[in-house]
């Protein structure tokens, strides 16, 4: 196996940027929920990456990496449990494929997606599920759904993947996964109390903006870092930037023509859906294709933020809207504007007929329905064991008292902060 320390490096920093995308979620979800939940949110997405992280190294990466079991292309072994094996590259990735990356590196880079599609769920049931429960789900979730269908999609020896299926990072495995997966999880919770009928504003849309530059940030790891190599993550690269930009205007556009105002949290939520549109794309099309993909998931994600209140299911963040949409979006355009000459198969428009379309619908179908399926059955379970919910007069407290005995805003805590040690008032620095 060749090792080249370019694309070790540059695999290794996209790692380290898609880890940081998890932080940046947290600010951008927990800008987006009233000031008692604050914290709540930030330790669920902390304890994703806690939990996720060790399942990684210790079973999942093996179940979705690991030797086809049984060579259906629905599972792997534990042939890596443990980061056994390391020495031995991952299989499926021969020929042109073949990883020129430590396979210790590939597990890195891995965890990371790994970890954030866990903590995109946080978003679905914000305000309302217990922290515990939560903990617990994310790790039974881990294993039963995403591993399966990881398998499925990035493993060569997956059985979408050696039907054809071009997903270069992650629109199936993330963003449709955990769109339907929050989808589901919500639905067994319930709405939150006093949802629709109470306005349930962001209490601070600068921290969701914060976010979502980060998130903008360690999308470029996320994307161009999925080519496993250096000279072929410019084309990756530049797609998400364009498609983000272009979703962002496209979202906040829409927000002007139906209501004669753009808004701040609009433009995030747009550059977010963009990013989210062109992940599985971006190493598939042109910068026509990222354009259009943009445009369009910019407008339709924004439209779609309306339909969680005619189905009546509470996605408090709108992971169904942005990640779900965005994410069907980017894969079905595949189909039309795939491009051979940037890399696989040509789409309907540039001659490749209706055959790749066919591959992205199956594959869309496949992973929402085992999502959805797999993530209420799990939800109902544990909910019959642990019970997931809070009680009525803890979420009317707050998540952030009721489970963590905090407060992100110490707002009377003005007098104290002008004492010094044993509640002496402080000098303020100059001479007592």
């Amino acid at each position: 196996m060749h090792v080249d320390t370019g694309d070790t490096a540059w695999v290794l920093v996209s790692a380290s940027t898609v880890i940081f995308m998890t932080p940046g979620l947290a600010f951008f979800y927990a800008g987006m929920v009233r000031r008692k939940n604050v914290l709540a949110m930030l330790m669920q997405n902390l304890v994703a990456m806690a939990v996720v992280s060790l399942l990684w190294v210790w079973g999942t990466y093996s179940l979705a990496f690991g030797p086809d079991w049984g060579g259906a292309g629905l599972l792997g072994t534990l042939h890596f449990a443990g980061l056994a094996h390391m020495s031995q590259p991952v299989p499926g990735f021969t020929g042109a494929a073949a990883q020129t990356i430590p396979p210790v590196v590939f597990v890195a880079f891995q965890l990371a997606f790994a970890v954030i599609t866990a903590a995109l769920l946080s978003g679905s049931v914000a305000d309302r599920m217990r922290f515990a429960a939560f903990a617990v789900f994310v790790a039974c979730w881990t294993i039963a759904v995403y591993a399966p269908i990881a398998h499925w999609v990035f493993s060569p020896q997956g059985w979408l993947a050696s039907r054809g299926t071009e997903d270069f990072a992650g629109g199936t495995v993330v963003e449709v996964c955990s769109g339907m997966s929050g989808a589901a999880l919500a639905l067994v919770l319930g709405r939150r109390r006093g949802w629709p009928r109470e306005l349930m504003r962001p209490h601070s849309v600068p921290l969701t903006v914060l976010g979502a530059g980060i998130l903008w940030f360690g999308w470029f790891g996320f994307n161009a870092g999925s080519a496993l190599r250096v000279a072929d993550a410019g084309s990756a690269f530049i797609n998400t930037n364009t498609a983000t930009a272009a979703a962002l205007l496209a979202w906040i556009a829409t927000e002007w023509i139906r209501t004669g105002r753009p808004t701040t949290l609009g433009a995030a939520s747009g550059a977010v859906a963009g990013a989210v549109a062109i992940t599985p794309a971006c190493g598939y099309v042109n910068t026509l294709g990222a354009t259009v993909i943009g445009l369009v998931a910019g407008a339709l994600c924004a439209r779609a933020v309306e339909i969680k209140y005619r189905i009546g299911l509470d996605d408090s963040l709108d992971v169904l809207a942005v990640h779900f949409v965005g994410g069907v979006v980017g894969l079905l355009l595949v189909g039309l504007f795939g491009s051979a000459a940037v890399r696989g198969a040509n789409g309907l428009f540039y001659g490749g007929g209706f055959t790749l379309l066919g591959r992205q619908a199956l594959a869309l179908v496949a992973v929402a329905a085992y999502a959805f399926a797999g993530s209420a059955a799990l939800a109902w379970c544990l909910n019959r064991v642990l019970r997931l919910r809070v009680d009525p007069e803890e979420e009317l407290a707050g998540l952030d008292l009721s489970q963590h005995e905090e407060s992100a805003y110490d707002l009377d805590g003005g007098l104290g902060a002008m004492q010094g040690p044993e509640g002496r008032p402080s000098s303020g620095g100059g001479a007592s």
